[in-house]
């Protein structure tokens, strides 16, 4: 009996790839190779769109840690969030994190051409995901980590252009859906907060706290969590994590309180 276990044992590791096809669901251990860092696609990433994977891997820490925070599946969000713009490989001088002070292609571009440019990044990864045979659960992140948001820089040149607005918005949002799970919804955000504190010069705590809030405000209104699990106690965690992270990142000192004037 013990040698028939001790088989069973060998046997099993190897029936796991088929077994998660057969019954639909992802594995740990699947999850954790996928995260090695030396897979076709991350290792082309880190050659092709260095800045991407630089802006993957703080997305990954943010929402592991936020994941983490209300119980979630941490590991399923990080490796998500290493793949989740894997699309920007296709044409990785279209986006900012991957140009260096070099070129910007896109002001050879008008505004339409650059929005198609950068949802396209989405389309690209879902490709790319599919042709490596990525489980669908990690698709389902690459789909969801926009939702059906504006890519609002080039919106907002557009209406410059044309304040009638004698265009169709449509053409200026992702395709969606929006996430669902508690995991996709944290990726959205990490993935927000992150590239928006790029912009963020010397910030103080109250400058991090601020934009948190504020990005997670905006999707709120913009209805990207209606059809989320995520409640509000919970995301009110991962928005006190987000901050804490950022904090650490920016290495943001105590704010002293000023001292009082003196009268004479």
């Amino acid at each position: 009996w013990l040698g028939i276990n001790c088989l069973l044992l060998l046997l099993a590791y190897p029936f796991i790839p088929m077994i998660e096809r057969l019954f639909g669901f992802t594995s740990d251990i699947t999850l954790t190779e996928l995260s090695d860092m030396n897979k076709p696609l991350l290792k082309e990433m880190s050659i092709k769109a260095p800045g991407t994977l630089q802006h993957s891997l703080q997305v990954s820490n943010l929402a592991e840690a936020a994941t983490d925070r209300i119980g979630g599946n941490s590991l399923l969000v990080k490796v998500a969030a290493l793949y989740h713009d894997i699309g920007k490989i296709a044409s990785p001088q279209h986006y900012i994190e991957n140009q260096s002070g070099g070129n910007n292609p896109h002001l050879e571009m008008n505004n339409f051409e650059s929005t198609k440019m950068i949802i396209d990044h989405v389309t690209e990864g879902v490709k790319m995901a599919k042709k490596a045979r990525l489980p669908k659960v990690i698709i389902d992140f690459i789909l969801s980590h926009h939702g059906t948001t504006r890519v609002e820089y080039f919106y907002r040149n557009q209406l410059k252009e044309d304040p009638e607005h004698n265009f169709d918005e449509s053409l200026f949002r992702y395709p969606g859906p929006n996430p669902v799970s508690k995991e996709e919804t944290i990726l959205m955000m990490a993935d927000s907060i992150e590239a928006a504190s790029k912009s963020l010069k010397n910030p103080t705590g109250q400058d991090i706290d601020q934009l948190v809030d504020k990005i997670i405000a905006f999707k709120l209104d913009h209805h990207q969590f209606d059809d989320s699990t995520l409640n509000f106690d919970e995301l009110e965690k991962c928005k006190n994590t987000f901050k804490s992270l950022l904090r650490s990142i920016y290495h943001v000192r105590i704010e002293y309180p000023e001292e009082p004037k003196q009268t004479a």
